[in-house]
């Protein structure tokens, strides 16, 4: 029989959210992509949360969109309510969230996709990965065997061959061969939805599953682990009785997402969202029924995520706790179903409706889609690189929830840095890999592939070790030189980036050297704000520094201000009141960088070298680390390893003179 064989310079499996950042990212930097999903409606699905963004999301899309990606785009042109997270906090904390019209967001997605250079979309589902084994060139660099001392031929024979990656086989029998492969499956591989005594094997929203692929990455000696996730119901607003809820608006002010809109063409008519609170009586009907759940009868079988529980989850795990939020928000502005937040569960439809109905507001609900939980198949995270791609197979790379995450925009980040390496392997360039003090994205990658992940993995501000020096603010400033150094970025965009940083630090140098004398005019101001008057001359910078004055407020004594936009005064803001404190974190952030440069050889043998613990020598030979930085974060490694480890090095320095 004759098959059909078509040749691309990237695949990428998926057309989610990672799988949309993934492709655009490679067909942007000039490889001929093409991109599967099981359904060409489903591009850029939102199958969970009708939003973009919220506390430390909305650093990743910021970050996505400084280096080049489209997630910010995408919603600044489809958002209907948004809101500025923590803003009474410190700016470490700011995070925009955005309510998405679901369809629309897809929708402009997806004609985003259709009208991308080198970039092909086909509906067809993938069944296979074709690989062939690695030339002995691959192999010995995968093997650290660039130092031919770095391992012995005994440890090598030890774990699988070094593969590289072909293409890709359909369930038609299709071939299509590429240099470069990206896994970015989302939910879809193996997929159940599952409520009550109701299980189907198919993706989110009844589309179709993936029931081919997990089989060909086993295979190939891809461990597989199964996760879980789920969503609350859909319900008609003309059921809900609104007065009973309390209103929640969006910001006055719309800060948006994409550091390239203009700020003025977002300030729209918004949505609003309401919130109100389950009872004792609800609680009181899930513990009736929680022999019916599929999530304690031992039905679901993956692990969920625990920042994200189901409402049976939290009313079993806080007994104690009289009320849980339920945040009521629109699906979009062009239908009537209602999102309920915070309502996630698997119970069967008639205690669905049962307890939703001792909600205030909720009392008539009509549910328009039920709620349920997804299982689905997905990788142990630790067989990548931090440049995501797999240890074992050359080409092959993995992003977004088939690593082991959740969320949209932890998605989208992986799709993008996916694509930028997938796209340099082909073309011998070196790799990229954000570190943790240079953006959330470099956190939460070097989380994924280092630390042991249990559980679908969630960003969170927390996470940050330096999260004062990787604010969403300054995403422009830390990340777009890059994202213009790869080719995602234009020169225009590059040169409005110097030119910003150039009117901050000029504007900061001139409040340094102004000085301002106790006059009527300065006493009678700082008096207006509760702040101590001046006995003698002091700098603009000194009194911006002041906790109770700003940048802004100190305008109506600055007479030699110039006109500077908004967010520039935003920065110039922030640069001079945490001074000491961006300071102190970059003299850490040097501490870190010395461990991360020192650099190990992919693929080593740790039993080599004694001293190590045994339990040291199993970690890091299972995740090769690529720095002693990061094999410091490597769960099982203590300091007296990461020691032996120094000296080892110096040891081999001085041998190499």
């Amino acid at each position: 029989m004759s098959e059909l064989v078509e040749k691309y310079d990237v695949i990428v499996v998926g057309a989610g959210h990672a799988g949309c950042e993934a492709a655009l990212a490679a067909a942007r930097l000039g490889m001929e992509t093409i991109v599967f999903t099981v359904s060409v409606d489903s591009i850029a699905l939102m199958p969970c949360n009708p939003n973009i963004g919220g506390s430390s999301k909305g650093h990743l899309v910021k970050e996505l969109d400084a280096l080049g990606g489209e997630m910010g785009k995408n919603i600044d042109k489809t958002f209907i309510q948004s809101k500025m997270l923590n803003a009474s906090k410190g700016p470490a904390v700011h995070s925009l969230r955005a309510q998405a019209d679901k369809q629309e967001y897809t929708r402009q997605m997806r004609m985003t996709m259709e009208n991308t250079d080198h970039l092909t979309i086909r509906q067809a589902e993938v069944a296979e990965i074709l690989v062939e084994m690695a030339d002995r060139e691959i192999r010995d660099e995968a093997e650290g065997k660039v130092d031919a001392k770095s391992r012995t031929d005994a440890a090598v024979g030890e774990r699988e061959p070094i593969k590289k990656v072909t293409g890709i086989k359909t369930v038609s029998g299709a071939v299509y061969l590429a240099q470069s492969v990206i896994l970015a499956t989302g939910v879809y591989l193996n997929a159940r939805c599952i409520y009550g005594e109701v299980s189907q094997y198919t993706g989110p929203n009844g589309l179709q599953a993936a029931n081919h692929l997990t089989k060909s990455l086993i295979d190939q000696g891809i461990m597989i682990r199964r996760f879980k996730t789920g969503t609350p119901a859909r319900v008609d607003k003309r059921s809900i009785d609104f007065s009973k809820m309390e209103e929640q608006f969006g910001d006055e002010r719309i800060v948006p997402f994409s550091f390239t809109t203009d700020p003025d063409s977002v300030q729209i008519d918004q949505e609003s969202c309401w919130l109100t609170y389950t009872n004792e009586r609800t609680h009181e009907i899930i513990r009736e029924n929680l022999s019916r759940s599929p999530l304690f009868s031992g039905v679901i079988e993956g692990t969920g995520p625990r920042y994200c529980p189901s409402i049976e989850d939290k009313v079993v795990k806080f007994p104690d706790k009289e009320r849980h939020q339920v945040f009521v928000e629109p699906e979009g502005r062009y239908t009537n179903e209602m999102y309920l937040g915070g309502m996630s569960s698997s119970l069967p439809e008639d205690v669905q409706v049962a307890m939703y109905r001792t909600v205030p507001g909720l009392e008539k609900v009509k549910i328009v889609r039920n709620a349920y939980a997804i299982e689905y198949d997905c990788i142990d995270p630790n067989q990548l690189y931090a440049t995501l791609e797999f240890k074992r197979i050359r080409g092959l790379f993995g992003a977004g929830q088939i690593n082991g995450s959740s969320g949209y925009e932890e998605a989208a980040v992986q799709g993008l840095m996916a694509g930028i390496n997938a796209s340099r392997r082909i073309q011998n360039k070196k790799m990229i890999v954000l570190d943790r003090s240079q953006a959330y994205i470099g956190v939460l990658i070097d989380d994924l592939v280092t630390k042991e992940n249990n559980e679908p993995y969630r960003m969170m501000t927390s996470r940050a070790e330096y999260r004062l020096l990787l604010r969403q603010d300054n995403a422009d400033q830390r990340l777009t030189p890059i994202g213009y150094e790869i080719g995602l970025i234009d020169e225009e965009r590059y040169r409005k980036l110097l030119e910003k940083q150039k009117q901050i630090e000029t504007e900061i140098n001139r409040l340094e050297h102004v000085t301002v004398g106790p006059s009527e005019k300065v006493q009678f101001f700082l008096q207006k704000h509760d702040s101590t008057l001046l006995k003698s001359g002091t700098t603009l910078s000194e009194l911006v520094r002041r906790p109770e004055l700003s940048y802004e407020a100190i305008a109506e004594i600055d007479e030699q201000r110039p006109f500077l936009s908004h967010e520039i005064a935003e920065q110039i803001n922030i640069a001079i009141k945490y001074e000491g404190y961006i300071k102190r974190q970059n003299q850490q952030v040097k501490q870190f960088k010395k461990l991360e440069n020192k650099k190990l050889v992919p693929g080593f043998d740790y039993s080599q070298i004694k001293g190590l613990r045994k339990e040291a020598v199993q970690k890091l030979n299972l995740y090769s680390p690529v720095s002693i930085g990061q094999a410091s974060r490597i769960s099982g490694v203590s300091p007296a390893d990461i020691s032996v480890l120094l000296v080892y090095l110096e040891q081999q320095k001085r041998r190499d003179r």
